[in-house]
C-alpha cells in the first residue's frame, strides 16, 4: 500500500508539472520586488523612509553604497539602484505603483502637512485614489483597503 500511495503522488506531482510545462504558464506565485532606478540614493531612501514609512532592509556591505531596500510587507519588496541620469515623464495617470493605506482621508493630510504636492480622483468604482511623485518623479497611487 505505501509504495501504492509513492506511485500515485509522484504520478499526480508528474502530472501537474506535466500541465503547468504544456500550459505555456510561468508558474508565478507572488511578487518578491520592484526596482527603481534613482538618481541619489540617500534622498530617495529617505523618502521612502519617511514619507512612505517603509522600513529598510539590510544591504550587503559591497552594495550598500548603490542600493537601498525596503519591505512593503507580505514579502514584497521594492529596491533602490543607484545611477539613473535621465528624468522620468509621467502624467497623472503614467506609469506607477499601487499600495494600500488604511484612511486615504488621513493620507492625504499626511500629504498635507509636508506639502507634498499630489492629486486626489476618485476612480470609475467610487474608489478615492491619490497621486503623488518620489523625488525621481516615479508615482505612487494610494487606495484605501476595502472593509
Amino acid at each position: 500500500m505505501k509504495k501504492f500511495l509513492i506511485a500515485l503522488s509522484f504520478s499526480l506531482l508528474t502530472v501537474t508539472v506535466s500541465l503547468a510545462q504544456t500550459t505555456g504558464s510561468l508558474g508565478i506565485v507572488r511578487h518578491n520586488h520592484l526596482a527603481l532606478q534613482v538618481k541619489d540614493i540617500p534622498v530617495s531612501a529617505a523618502f521612502y523612509r519617511e514619507v512612505l514609512g517603509l522600513n529598510p532592509i539590510p544591504v550587503p556591505d559591497n552594495l550598500k553604497a548603490i542600493r537601498a531596500w525596503f519591505d512593503i510587507g507580505n514579502g514584497q519588496q521594492i529596491h533602490l539602484l543607484a545611477g539613473r541620469t535621465t528624468p522620468i515623464v509621467n502624467d497623472r495617470n503614467g506609469s506607477h505603483f499601487a499600495v494600500f493605506v488604511a484612511s486615504i482621508d488621513q493620507s492625504e493630510q499626511f500629504l498635507k502637512d509636508r506639502k507634498i504636492a499630489y492629486h486626489r480622483q476618485v476612480r470609475f468604482d467610487g474608489v478615492a485614489q491619490i497621486y503623488f511623485a518620489d523625488p525621481d518623479g516615479y508615482l505612487i497611487e494610494l487606495n484605501q483597503t476595502v472593509k
